[in-house]
């Protein structure tokens, strides 16, 4: 009802691409299928063992707190986070409290609390009557973020958890791939009548962009039907049941006096300005093109259209392959537009058709390459094929051996006509046999003109020069 006011907070959780775990030499690989084996003493909790911090760990959150505006701490340390549960080999989980690596910062417009450093749990598996423990996953660097409770829609928390795996990956600090549990979202949600915040209840582990809209939009409606129903909203922490699409209880939701947070003695305490890499000001000039300011320059200076824009943005294989034609064709706003077009639709379309594979993980490159795409482009701007023909010709180079636009236009009789003794032929006998046509052209309807240049198109099968047949019309009529 639009009486009530949602609003919702968002934690996000995503694994950082780094060699080894967060504490400890043992490898990360979230690709990795045996269970059980890249582990040591270390991150399976053993007594007397000591971590060791990360460095590239710390380095890829300082980057992202750079990035995002948020204020770099000066001073940081790890805390202990205690809780007692299967995937936590230590008892407890190696976390950031009090002193997070960043404060501050927005995103999508979207206020942030915080971004600190954790380690991973293990991945438990849960069977019939027994459930199974992979400890793999546990120790690996874990970067969470935590918004501000300004979001007040699903789609708005939806759009930020996809800039912000946007820019993980841009900054290559974490793959942030969602199916595979690399980057977790929870969503704090409550509702309202009033600007007060409602009783705050958490929907965790959202591993799909989907499921967050969905999660979030489910439970709004619960609180508002439990409230129309003059009952009270229980603070708690659900699931997400994506078969049935609802939430779940799970547990009555903890305070952080819950986990009785202290400094972990076993890892120093960092003095950020004591490491130059370090430096916010190092860190920033080291900063890729971010993904908002790749959309800006774009739209607003190579002068394509949003949607185009947001292809190459989210997408770095085929941002890369258009970037390449940028500094060929990028002074003429008319011809870049139509490499664009051609790319998001004629060539985007070909790969949909044909992969198997998500659409952005296709590499364009061995497909066709950037060197026959730029000549095939080069010979539409120089009226040598049609645009009917180009698409031809780009769909005989995704699916055969031949990449040479030139070749093909020349075996299958693509290469357009321009001879105005070999065109006027045809000229006259649209002409001749159209003339109620002709008429309505001489009368002003300018439409005529095209249905007869239309018809020429189609005696010659296409290979005619539109322009060249249409003034050639012209002046005959005239």
């Amino acid at each position: 009802m639009d009486i009530y006011k949602a609003t919702i907070g968002l934690e996000i959780h995503a694994e950082l691409a780094t060699q080894t775990k967060m504490f400890c030499d043992s490898k990360n690989d979230p690709d990795e299928q045996m269970p059980n084996v890249n582990i040591c003493p270390i991150c399976m909790g053993y007594p007397g063992t000591l971590p060791v911090i990360n460095k590239e760990a710390v380095r890829h959150v300082l980057r992202m707190g750079v990035a995002l505006g948020g204020e770099i701490s000066d001073f940081t340390e790890f805390d202990r986070k205690n809780y007692f549960y299967p995937d936590i080999p230590k008892g407890y989980q190696i976390s950031q409290y009090k002193y997070p690596l960043v404060k501050g910062g927005s995103l999508n417009g979207v206020t942030l609390t915080r971004i600190h450093l954790e380690e991973d749990t293990a991945r438990s598996t849960h069977k019939d009557n027994y459930s199974l423990v992979d400890f793999n996953r546990a120790g690996v660097p874990l970067m969470e973020l935590v918004t501000e409770p300004v979001i007040h829609t699903p789609e708005e928390a939806s759009k930020f958890a996809k800039e912000l795996q946007l820019l993980l990956q841009t900054l290559e600090a974490g793959e942030a791939n969602m199916e595979k549990g690399e980057m977790r979202v929870e969503a704090n949600i409550s509702v309202s009548k009033t600007n007060d915040l409602g009783t705050k209840v958490e929907v965790k582990n959202l591993n799909s962009f989907r499921a967050v809209e969905r999660a979030i939009a489910y439970e709004i409606k619960r609180h508002i039907d439990l409230l129309e129903n003059g009952e009270a909203v229980t603070q708690e922490t659900r699931g997400w049941n994506e078969t049935k699409e609802e939430t779940f209880s799970q547990r009555v939701k903890e305070d952080s006096h819950d986990y009785r947070y202290f400094p972990d003695p076993d890892l120093p305490k960092l003095k950020i300005s004591e490491i130059p890499a370090f430096l916010p000001s190092h860190l920033k000039t080291h900063l890729p093109e971010l993904p908002w300011d790749k959309r800006k320059r774009l739209i607003e200076k190579v002068l394509i259209k949003p949607e185009d824009a947001e292809v190459f943005v989210r997408n770095p294989n085929w941002g890369k392959y258009f970037e390449s034609f940028v500094a060929i064709f990028g002074n003429d706003a008319k011809k870049i537009q139509t490499v664009s077009n051609y790319i998001t639709s004629d060539l985007a379309g070909l790969v949909k058709k044909d992969s198997e594979t998500s659409f952005e993980s296709v590499d364009l490159e061995p497909k066709i390459p950037s060197e026959n795409f730029g000549a095939l482009m080069s010979m539409v701007f120089g009226g040598s094929i049609s645009s009917r023909g180009a698409k031809d010709i780009l769909a005989m180079m995704y699916s055969s051996d031949e990449k040479d636009p030139q070749v093909l236009a020349l075996t299958n009789n693509l290469l357009q006509k321009s001879d105005e003794g070999d065109l006027r032929v045809i000229a006259n006998e649209v002409i001749n046999t159209n003339p109620t046509v002709v008429a309505d052209f001489k009368s002003g309807k300018e439409s005529a003109l095209q249905f007869l240049v239309g018809q020429g198109m189609k005696l010659s099968k296409g290979s005619a020069n539109p322009e060249v047949l249409k003034d050639l019309i012209k002046s005959i009529i005239s």
